[in-house]
């Protein structure tokens, strides 16, 4: 699933070199912890979070398909 995340924000960000994906297993779900360039922290984002919101979805499709739980965090 990391390397999911890392795809799809690499063709976002301006600085890809400095992009962040961790993934931090819990009980009932796993997280996805997300770091990226200050200056390209709105484009992840996106306008009133409409791309972040995107890729949890796509998220929670792809774990839904694992039959596993997962939680995106965009961390500055």
């Amino acid at each position: 699933m990391e390397s999911l995340v890392r795809y799809i924000v690499h063709s976002l960000v301006d600085q890809p070199d400095q992009v962040v994906v961790n993934q931090v297993p819990g009980e009932e779900e796993t997280v996805i912890e997300l770091r990226v360039a200050q200056k390209d922290l709105g484009k992840v984002i996106g306008k009133n979070g409409r791309i972040a919101k995107s890729l949890r979805t796509v998220l929670q499709a792809a774990g839904t398909k694992q039959g596993k739980n997962y939680t995106l965090e965009i961390v500055d």
